[in-house]
């Protein structure tokens, strides 16, 4: 872990057994905490959104366009509850399209519970950015 930006990253005052990377200079606990976009603190959302989603708790997992190379998406169910997850795997934006018709959310709207960039999403159909990630709640009409 790079706790800080103090030699070997805050993380021992002996010689580490690995090599610690340049980047922990400005990429390290210390200076992600207070940066609401940080990964540092993405992780912390998501983790908490877990912790209190039941469907991404609990849920049954149900892959979505299995086929699709470029995008990892699936939807958590838990009830009346259902939230989708949309992974944009490669370094180019990606349109993809749902039909979630097959679950009884054709029709449905999106709700978005965390992500990792500032663009909205509708359905069926959603532009995601390259290495992005997207989950929001789906909800019937």
């Amino acid at each position: 872990m790079q706790w800080d930006n103090s030699p070997n990253a805050g993380f021992t005052q002996g010689i580490p057994w690995l090599p610690v990377p340049m980047s922990y200079q400005t990429h390290n606990v210390a200076s992600e905490q207070n940066d609401p976009g940080s990964i540092l603190n993405f992780y912390r959302d998501l983790i908490a959104l877990r912790k209190t989603n039941k469907a991404l708790l609990d849920g049954d997992w149900v892959a979505l366009n299995p086929d699709d190379q470029n995008i990892l998406s699936y939807l958590r169910r838990y009830k009346d509850e259902a939230v989708i997850v949309v992974l944009n795997m490669s370094p180019n934006l990606q349109k993809v399209s749902f039909d979630l018709s097959k679950q009884g959310l054709g029709g449905a709207q999106l709700k978005t519970l965390l992500t990792a960039y500032t663009g909205g999403q509708t359905l069926p159909t959603m532009q995601i950015e390259p290495y992005a990630v997207y989950i929001g709640e789906v909800r019937k009409r």
